[in-house]
């Protein structure tokens, strides 16, 4: 009895300290919340800015609410300038002049058209007036869905055809019953007009964060990144002892994820960019569409540093002391497009071409280095056996006989698997309650003696793949070396220059012959 108390109060106290930390949870989470705010204006300084950019533009709108004098000229239409100022203030400049003409422009339109029909359908009757307002909303709003769908204008217009349609049927309709309905339109415009205003002071004149710089920077940090995973990928590849840590691992990772997943950003930042006006001292519009190009072939090359980190997590590995016969051939070639990345990145971040020598004879010779590194070990990619095989025929005969060999001795090997099975289950066979057991238990014993045979020839598959990624590099850099070129000739950089600090701001070009950009605020 006294066991059964005893239990019972030790349960107890159990479930009272699960409900205490249960209890205590919540102000823990409450606790870390100051610290999760400080952390989010410590990434990024500029999202403060944007806030306060914000408050700041709230209580300029709302002195057409609070000052008498401008609430007499406006009255309650003021509020469309509050709701414009909400909608329209984006963090970018390029995404507040998106928004902000967009609106603009589609509450022209509606309001002129919506004038339009009012001047036609004012002399009919009520029931022809009613008939003409319901077939007009039905028009223009099945037409300007349909617009919708329309690529160019679902990337560029959408939110102003949404504004349209909203405006149109807002004070169409309301036309029906509302004698001063233009009167009240003339008013909506003006107030949005100033909210619009507000908005594009403080975007294009209030600190301004754009778009353009935005991807200029995120170009930069890709190349950075992958040049840091293939060096962390390259260095913890060859290592002479497993390390236990993820911070390599993490470190790796956090290279390329940020170019696998940058096409909708890419995306995104070009098409605000568009928007944006000239706003350096650089002598043509910013060529975001190779910005775009730049970031697609970098998730090209992106792919190939994610397969070079899937090497380092095989179930099967090449042993370390076979890597480390290729380790300086392979750390060098991996160097040299390290070495190219980083000199991609900051010519970039410099507005300068690249150095001529971006290629340099180092690389070239790192991938000889490597093929006769390969080439002086052919018994680790042929197998033994096949190697013993050369050693004894050096005909053309034995040449057509390898294969062979390779076959008649996997087919030895299996055969005489196959006659210790027979034997062993003839002899198993007398007892027939044991004898689905054996076999179950024989049929993995034979493929593994099967396996076994090519055991050296499979450790060697992992070291393969590994180089042979090594050199897709090098094939896809160029590609990436080309598209980084011709953003620099697209974007006047200057020219490379040995004798000068790379960092120097001279820019003075000519526009470049027969370039064409595609802009898609300007189509």
């Amino acid at each position: 009895m006294s066991n059964k108390v005893h239990v019972g109060s030790t349960e107890m106290e159990e479930g009272l300290r699960n409900n205490k930390w249960k209890v205590l949870e919540p102000s823990e989470k409450i606790k870390k919340i100051p610290k999760r705010l400080w952390d989010v204006g410590k990434e990024d300084p500029r999202r403060v800015i944007h806030a306060l950019k914000v408050g700041i533009s709230l209580t300029l709108v709302s002195l057409l609410y609070l000052m008498e004098p401008l609430f007499k000229d406006i009255g309650s239409n003021a509020i469309w300038a509050v709701m414009t100022v909400v909608v329209v203030l984006e963090f970018s400049a390029g995404a507040t002049l998106c928004k902000g003409l967009n609106r603009g422009l589609g509450t022209l339109i509606a309001g002129s058209l919506t004038f339009f029909i009012e001047f036609v359908a004012n002399d009919s009757g009520k029931v022809l007036r009613a008939i003409f307002i319901g077939t007009a909303v039905f028009i223009i709003g099945a037409a300007a869905t349909y617009i919708r769908f329309i690529p160019y204008i679902k990337k560029n217009y959408d939110y102003g055809v949404v504004i349209f349609l909203l405006t149109f049927n807002l004070i169409t309709v309301s036309s029906y019953r509302v004698d001063s309905v233009i009167t009240i339109a003339h008013d909506r415009f003006y107030t949005i007009v100033i909210g619009c205003g507000i908005c594009l002071f403080m975007s294009l004149l209030v600190f301004p964060i754009w778009s353009g710089e935005d991807l200029h920077k995120t170009t930069v940090g890709k190349l950075q990144g992958l040049s840091r995973s293939i060096e962390a990928c390259v260095s913890e590849y060859f290592e002479e002892k497993e390390k236990e840590t993820s911070d390599s691992k993490d470190r790796i990772y956090e290279g390329y994820q940020a170019v696998l997943d940058s096409k909708s950003i890419d995306e995104t930042l070009a098409l605000y960019a568009n928007w944006e006006p000239r706003h350096t001292r650089r002598c043509h519009r910013f060529p975001c569409q190779q910005y775009v190009k730049v970031g697609a072939v970098l998730r090209q090359f992106g792919y190939t540093v994610v397969a070079l980190h899937g090497c380092l997590q095989t179930e099967i590995q090449t042993p370390r002391s076979v890597r480390a016969l290729f380790k300086d051939p392979c750390v060098r070639l991996a160097g040299e497009v390290c070495k190219a990345l980083s000199e991609l990145a900051d010519s970039i971040s410099n507005h300068r071409h690249c150095s001529p020598e971006i290629l340099s004879d180092h690389l070239h010779v790192a991938l000889q280095d490597l093929n006769s590194a390969i080439k002086s070990q052919p018994k680790l990619f042929l197998g033994s056996n096949l190697h013993r095989h050369n050693n004894k025929h050096q005909n053309a005969v034995s040449q057509r006989n390898r294969a062979n060999a390779v076959s008649l001795s996997s087919f030895r090997t299996d055969t005489s698997a196959l006659m210790e099975y027979r034997r062993s289950f003839k002899n198993n066979n007398r007892s027939e309650t044991t004898s689905a057991g054996e076999r179950r238990m024989l049929r993995p014993q034979l493929s593994k003696i099967a396996v076994m045979t090519s055991l050296e020839f499979s450790e060697a598959l992992p070291f393969a793949a590994f180089v042979s990624l090594l050199v897709e590099m090098v094939a896809r850099l160029d590609n990436v070396i080309e598209e980084v070129e011709e953003l620099g000739r697209i974007a006047c950089f200057k020219e490379y220059d040995n004798s000068r600090d790379p960092t120097a701001d001279d820019v003075r070009c000519e526009k470049p012959a027969n370039v064409v950009i595609s802009v898609g605020a300007a189509e």
